[in-house]
């Protein structure tokens, strides 16, 4: 195995981290910034208001896109295994 194999493995990984994540960080983030603003506009100062609808956003985003993710995620390690096979 040469550097560029590994390096090729850790490409790989990182984008496939990122794309299995990113549904769930875009929910989090306008559920964050929906909530923000009606904090602001209502004045109401409560730090933890904005954990519930973060929690059931992500939560109906995972079982949304849950299937994809673990499709990602198995096609990855498929990929790792007939990799190493080779080797």
């Amino acid at each position: 195995m040469t550097s560029n194999d590994v390096t090729e493995i850790v490409r790989t990984t990182l984008y496939t981290v990122i794309l299995c994540s990113m549904p769930m960080l875009l929910v989090s983030l306008v559920l964050g910034l929906i909530v923000s603003v009606f904090q602001t506009v209502t004045s109401i100062q409560e730090q933890t208001l904005t954990f519930v609808p973060k929690f059931i956003g992500i939560f109906i985003m995972i079982m949304i896109m849950g299937h994809w993710i673990m499709g990602n995620i198995i096609s990855l390690m498929e990929d790792l295994y007939n990799f190493s096979v080779y080797i």
